[in-house]
């Protein structure tokens, strides 16, 4: 598949999910699934076929990520009619980042935001730096850790507007951890599938359940949104 085919394929199911895509997003995202077509031969950094850009695969690895940034953005009224307000330049931690998904394309949509990637894997990380590197990312970086070690950096405590987790187990003892990366107010994106509740039963104050947003309807995937709050 060539360049311009994998970004008409992209497009279309970007329109399918009634997003808009400016052409320079387009191509920086279709950078970044060929850098991770390209690394996943030798690093497993997702389960799903690369090859010829099956739909499953745009959806789950970019479309999901877009239409969270709307979501974020207050262009959708699913759930939360007013939109949340982001900052300026909103700080994010994505845990887990493996591939770079969500993490990368929403930071691909939203440029202002201050992007820390967190991944234990040394050959993931690996990658993940030669994204920013590669997609020349302003404000992106990668730590090889694991969430709950980052604890031991105050700089860090109640300094983040958002994180996002996907295909990470998510236990109450993990929640504990890392809502202190998060300001009042801040909110954890819970990227789910088709199984599961909606409101899981292990959150506890100081975080609530906010609302939920339905991102690609054919995946059954959504975001359960925790706030913290007082």
């Amino acid at each position: 598949m060539t360049p311009r085919e994998f970004n008409e394929r992209l497009a279309k199911r970007a329109r399918k999910a009634n997003v808009t895509l400016e052409a320079q997003t387009i191509e920086s995202l279709g950078a970044y699934y060929h850098l991770l077509e390209t690394w996943n031969a030798k690093v497993n950094l997702t389960a799903f076929p690369l090859n010829d850009a099956p739909d499953e695969a745009i959806d789950r690895l970019l479309i999901e990520p877009l239409v969270a940034a709307k979501h974020l953005q207050g262009s959708h009224g699913h759930g939360h009619p007013h939109g949340p307000q982001l900052a300026a330049r909103p700080r994010m931690v994505d845990i887990g980042s493996g591939g770079g998904s969500p993490a990368i394309p929403m930071k691909i949509a939203i440029p202002s935001l201050i992007l820390t990637m967190v991944e234990s894997k040394t050959r993931k990380s690996a990658f993940l730096r030669e994204a920013v590197r590669h997609l020349n990312l302003a404000d992106a970086s990668v730590e090889t850790a694991r969430a709950e070690d980052l604890l031991a950096r105050p700089e860090l405590h109640e300094s983040q507007d958002l994180i996002t987790i996907r295909a990470v187990r998510v236990e109450q003892k993990l929640l504990v951890h890392i809502q202190a990366f998060l300001r009042l107010g801040g909110r954890i994106l819970l990227f789910k599938t088709s199984t599961g509740m909606d409101t899981p039963a292990l959150v506890a104050p100081p975080l609530v359940y906010e609302a939920t947003w339905t991102l690609v309807e054919t995946l059954r995937s959504r975001i359960v949104v925790l706030r913290k709050m007082l």
